[in-house]
C-alpha cells in the first residue's frame, strides 16, 4: 500500500467512480419502494401475522440505524472501499434469500441482513466521495449528485417494481439488486481508490454494542409510540436506549482514540446541519406518510397510481440537489438553504388549506415545490457536515449525517403521525353518522384505510356517510400536519441562517484555498492532512 497525494481537482476517473457510488446509494431507496409495492402479494403468499408483517417492514430500518455509527468507524479503519465491497456482497446474498424466502421468518432474517449491508452503503459511499473530491466546488456538485441518486431510486422503484410485479412473482423485485451489486463489485476496484485513516481507532466492541443498543432502543420506542402510544414495555426499552447512549458518549470522552469523536460537535457547521437534517427528516418522512394515505384512501388511487403521483416532486428534487451546489458558488449556503426551507414551509401551509374533495393535484404540485426547495438542504447541508470534519474522520461524519436522517424520520412518523391520528379520531368521533354500525365505526377509528375497507362492506347510505366523514377527518389531520410542519421548517430555516450566515459562497472558498470561517480550523486541518490518507 502506497501513500500518494490526492488530486486537487477530480478528473474523469473520479466522476466515473461517482456514478458507481451513486448507483449503490440509489438502490437503498429503490429497495424500499419496491418492497411497499410487493407487500400485498408477499402477504398473500407467505401469510405473515400482523406482527410479522410489521417486522418485515421495520427490521431493515432498525438494523441500518443501529449499525450506522459502527460501520462508519469500521470503514475508516479497514478501508471504505473494502467495507463497501463487503456490504455489496451481503446485499446481493440477502436479496437472493429474500426473493426465494418460503416463510415470513426467513424473509425477516433476510431483511435484517439487508439492513446490515445497507448500513455500510450510505456512509461508505459518502466518505469515499469526500475523499475523492477535495476541491470544494467539485465536492458540492458530487454530493448533490449523490443526494439526487436517493430521489432517483424513489422514482425508478415504483416504475420498475410495478412492471416486475405485473409480469413476475413478488420475489423478483428483490432480485433487481443482484446485477447492480455485481456491477458495483466489478467496477469498484477499477475506478474507486481505497481510503483508510492511518490513525483510525481499533473497533471497540463495547462502544459498538453501546451504540447499537442505544439506536435500537430509541428507534423501537419511537416506532411503537407511533402505533400504540406510551406503553410500559416500549417506554422501558426507550429509556434503556437513552441510558446506553449516555454511557456511550461518556465512554467516547474517556477514550484517547474514540469510535466517535464528539469534538466534531464543537464545529458549528457540523452540529447546526445535523440539527437541520434531523428537523427536516421529521417533516419529510411524515409528509410522504400523509400524502400516500391521502392518495389511496381519500382520492381512491391504487398504490401504483399513488407512487406515480410522487414522481414529479422526486424528479424536481433530483434536479434541485444537483443545481444547488452550482448556485452556492455565488450565494451563501445558509441563505440558499434557509430561503429554500421558507419555500418548503409555504408548500406545507398550502397543504393546510386542502379539503377531501381537492383531489391529488394540489398535493402533487405542493410536493414538486417541496422537491425544488429542499434540494439545497439535502445536498449543501450534507456537504457542510462532511467538510466540517477532517478527511480521516469522513466515515464518522458520514454516518452521523445518516443517523440524523434516520432519527428524524422515526421521530416524524411517531410524533406528527400521532398528531394526525389524534385529529382524525377526534373529528371522526364528533361526526360519526348514526346509521353506521358500531363495529364499523370502531374499525374506522384505527385509520382511514380501515374506514375505507369497512365502508365497502356496508349498504347505502351508511357506506357513503362513513366514507365522507372519514375522508373529511383524515384531511383535517393533513391540514394540522401542514401547519405544524411549516412551523418546524421555519424554525430550522431561522436557526440555520442565524448560525451559519458567516459561511462564504463556494467561489470565495476556492479563492481562499480553505474555509476561513471561525469554525473552519478542523476542516482546514483535515484538508492539510488529506494526503496522508492511505490510497491504493
Amino acid at each position: 500500500m502506497s501513500t500518494i497525494d490526492i488530486p486537487a481537482r477530480a478528473g474523469r476517473r473520479e466522476w466515473a467512480a461517482l456514478a458507481v457510488l451513486s448507483l449503490a446509494a440509489m438502490l437503498m431507496t429503490f429497495d424500499m419502494f419496491v418492497l411497499l409495492l410487493a407487500l400485498p402479494d408477499l402477504s398473500a403468499d407467505l401469510r405473515p401475522s400482523t406482527v410479522e408483517q410489521l417486522w418485515i417492514l421495520d427490521i431493515y430500518g432498525f438494523v441500518v440505524g443501529g449499525f450506522l455509527v459502527t460501520m462508519g468507524t469500521l470503514g475508516d479503519r479497514i478501508g471504505r472501499r473494502r467495507l463497501l465491497q463487503l456490504g455489496a456482497i451481503f446485499f446481493a446474498v440477502a436479496s437472493i434469500i429474500a426473493a426465494y424466502a418460503p416463510t415470513a421468518e426467513l424473509l425477516i432474517a433476510a431483511r435484517a441482513l439487508l439492513g446490515l449491508a445497507g448500513a455500510t452503503l450510505a456512509p461508505s459511499t459518502l466518505a469515499l466521495i469526500s475523499n475523492m473530491f477535495r476541491d470544494p466546488a467539485q465536492m458540492g456538485q458530487a454530493i448533490g449528485i449523490w443526494a439526487g441518486s436517493f430521489a432517483l431510486g424513489s422514482i425508478l422503484g415504483p416504475v420498475v417494481g410495478g412492471f416486475m410485479l405485473a409480469h413476475f412473482w413478488w420475489g423478483s423485485v428483490f432480485l433487481i439488486a443482484v446485477p447492480v451489486m455485481v456491477v458495483l463489485l466489478v467496477l469498484l476496484p477499477i475506478l474507486v481508490p481505497e481510503f483508510k485513516s492511518p490513525d483510525a481507532p481499533k473497533l471497540d466492541l463495547a462502544s459498538a454494542a453501546l451504540s447499537l443498543g442505544a439506536m435500537l432502543g430509541f428507534i423501537y420506542f419511537i416506532k411503537e409510540l407511533s402505533r400504540y402510544g406510551l406503553e410500559p414495555l416500549s417506554t422501558a426499552i426507550g429509556l434503556a436506549g437513552v441510558a446506553l447512549g449516555i454511557v456511550f458518549a461518556k465512554r467516547q470522552l474517556r477514550l484517547a482514540n474514540p469510535m466517535l469523536d464528539l469534538s466534531m460537535f464543537r464545529n458549528r457547521k457540523f452540529s447546526t446541519m445535523l440539527v437541520g437534517l434531523l428537523l427536516y427528516g421529521i417533516v419529510g418522512a411524515s409528509c410522504l406518510l400523509f400524502m400516500t394515505q391521502f392518495f389511496t384512501s381519500v382520492s381512491n388511487l391504487s398504490p401504483l397510481q399513488a407512487a406515480l403521483c410522487l414522481l414529479p416532486g422526486m424528479v424536481v428534487a433530483v434536479a434541485s440537489s444537483m443545481i444547488a451546489p452550482l448556485v452556492a458558488r455565488r450565494v451563501r449556503p445558509a441563505y440558499l438553504i434557509g430561503y429554500g426551507l421558507f419555500g418548503v414551509a409555504a408548500a406545507f401551509i398550502w397543504f393546510s388549506q386542502i379539503d377531501a374533495t381537492s383531489g391529488p393535484l394540489p398535493l402533487i404540485i405542493g410536493y414538486a415545490i417541496i422537491g425544488l426547495c429542499d434540494g439545497p438542504l439535502v445536498s449543501l447541508g450534507t456537504g457542510l457536515v462532511i467538510s466540517a470534519a477532517p478527511p480521516e474522520k469522513a466515515g464518522q461524519s458520514s454516518s452521523m449525517a445518516q443517523v440524523s436522517n434516520e432519527a428524524g424520520a422515526a421521530l416524524g412518523v411517531a410524533l406528527l403521525g400521532s398528531v394526525g391520528s389524534l385529529v382524525y379520531i377526534s373529528q371522526l368521533d364528533a361526526t360519526m353518522p348514526a346509521d353506521v354500525p358500531a363495529a364499523a365505526a370502531d374499525a374506522a377509528r384505527e385509520n382511514v384505510a380501515g374506514a375505507v375497507a369497512e365502508a365497502g362492506q356496508l349498504a347505502e347510505p351508511a357506506r357513503t356517510d362513513l366514507l365522507d366523514v372519514a375522508r373529511d377527518a383524515f384531511t383535517s389531520g393533513v391540514n394540522v400536519f401542514g401547519w405544524v410542519a411549516a412551523v418546524v421548517v421555519v424554525a430550522a430555516a431561522v436557526f440555520i441562517i442565524g448560525t451559519l450566515k458567516h459561511v462564504p459562497p463556494m467561489s470565495e472558498v476556492e479563492e481562499q484555498g480553505q474555509d476561513q470561517d471561525p469554525d473552519g480550523a478542523q476542516a482546514a486541518e483535515g484538508a492539510a492532512v488529506g494526503a496522508s490518507d492511505q490510497v491504493k
